[in-house]
């Protein structure tokens, strides 16, 4: 039986437009277990051997058509192997926290092979306190962070499958790859139906003008956070009870993502500080998903962006700022967008990033642009632990990525009543991570009610 076609979207492709850097384009998680025997890579290949198929599209990997054909297309991979993306490696000395966030930044920033579906799950070993972890990787084409957490759903034990089909027959993988007739048929029928659905993206492109606010956006003082990046990343984590960030944020009017937000950029302002520089605004390129909820029988990426531009101190003196004046500020400026069109800005962003990569534009605009300090991204995670193997997982560690010429990001996911928030930085041109994660545990401090232990 031939496989369905099915395309990558343009969101998709605006992902592999940005993968021209020095970093790939891949993000991960960190699965920290509870403490316990040595977990077996044998036994785990062969628990994601038996779920793996409820995620067809962790089996396929991504080709091009012929001239005319439209879109690359995701097809069954023939030569899929388990063991080629069940990996096990030992935690390097001296072990410890950091030496395991050090080689989860080494595996996201390592590209994967491109002739195999685009993932990986590296079990690491001796980790201290007999606690292993697991660090996941996907390519950003294969989905985004909504989709990547209904792909754990799948994955891990218990009650979760439940999220995924009941049955996924393996009698018919792999199915053979479409015929060009068939693509360049479908494609032209695409065509058609776009050209007689152009209107009904009128509406989204008004939205998107607004989401974007491409008329009027503040300018910026320049600072260091803007230079170019190289090849490798520094990970620090900061954390907070979900429980108190989310009083704060009621008291504020505004919710836990304007609490990451106020954090972050007071601790860039506080980093800036050290830095001999005082820069009272910054602007945050916030993800923004198109979808409540993810399903891993369709995996992509809808995703658009909102550009925030907010204050780095408070009312009063910058140092000593007002971080609950600059919190009723954000949700302000936040609360305004909130009833925006989710995600309408892909409807923008995503043919002018093709347009200049057509024109062999994109890495100088990526790498000059000077409006966006950094990147933010917030995940709502499920509320209770899971478990994989039997093993309960404590943490789950978000790991994104930054390019261009944003040298800092930060993703946050809630996990069982914690907020866990991840800075990603350039290691060269961010050498001073580790102040800048001292900056926002005490952000995050002064503004939650109950700070996590």
């Amino acid at each position: 039986m031939t496989a369905p076609i099915e395309r990558a979207s343009a969101n998709d492709l605006m992902h592999l437009t940005y993968d021209r850097g020095p970093c790939p384009v891949q993000v991960g998680a960190v699965l920290r277990f509870e403490a316990g025997t040595p977990l077996e890579v044998e036994r785990l290949r062969s628990v994601f051997a038996e779920r793996v198929p409820a995620v067809p599209r962790l089996r396929q990997r991504l080709t091009r058509v012929p001239l005319g054909c439209g879109r690359p297309v995701w097809v069954d991979d023939p030569a899929f192997n388990i063991t080629n993306h069940v990996t096990t490696i030992a935690c390097p000395s001296p072990g410890g926290e950091r030496a395991l966030l050090d080689l989860a930044a080494a595996l996201v920033t390592t590209p994967l092979p491109a002739d195999r579906p685009p993932w990986s799950a590296v079990l690491v070993t001796g980790c201290p306190q007999d606690r292993p972890a697991l660090v996941m990787v996907l390519h950003h084409v294969l989905t985004d962070g909504t989709g990547a957490l209904a792909v754990l759903a799948c994955l891990v034990d218990g009650g979760q499958l439940a999220e995924c089909p009941e049955d996924t027959p393996d009698s018919t993988f792999p199915r053979p790859a479409p015929s060009r007739f068939s693509l360049a048929a479908e494609a032209l029928r695409g065509r058609a139906l776009g050209a007689l659905r152009a209107w009904r993206l009128l509406p989204r492109l008004y939205h998107a003008a607004v989401e974007l606010r491409v008329l009027r956006l503040s300018r910026t003082r320049r600072c260091s956070l803007n230079t170019p990046t190289g090849p490798r990343r520094t990970l620090a984590l900061a954390r907070c009870d979900l429980a108190s960030a989310r009083t704060a944020a009621r008291a504020a009017g505004g919710t836990v993502n304007d609490v990451l937000l106020t954090a972050v950029t007071g601790a860039l302002g506080a980093l800036l500080r050290d830095r001999g520089e005082v820069v009272d605004r910054l602007t945050a390129s916030v993800l923004v998903s198109g979808r409540l909820r993810g399903r891993a029988r369709q995996l992509d990426n809808q995703i658009g962006v909102i550009l925030a531009t907010l204050p780095t101190t408070g009312d009063q003196d910058p140092d000593a700022p007002d971080p609950a004046a600059r919190l009723r500020r954000t949700a302000e400026i936040t609360r305004a967008r909130r009833a925006r069109v989710r995600g309408a800005s892909a409807t923008v962003v995503e043919p002018l990033f093709r347009w200049l990569s057509a024109l062999g534009l994109a890495t100088w605009f990526f790498t000059h642009q000077r409006r966006v300090s950094m990147f933010v991204t917030t995940l709502r995670g499920p509320a209770r632990p899971l478990a994989l193997l039997g093993r309960t997982i404590e943490e789950l560690v978000p790991v994104s990525g930054t390019a261009g010429n944003v040298t800092v990001a930060f993703a946050a996911l809630s996990y069982a009543g914690s907020l866990t928030v991840t800075i990603v930085a350039d290691t060269d041109a961010c050498p001073d991570v580790q102040d800048l994660a001292t900056h926002l545990r005490a952000e995050l401090d002064r503004l939650v009610t109950v700070p996590a232990r």
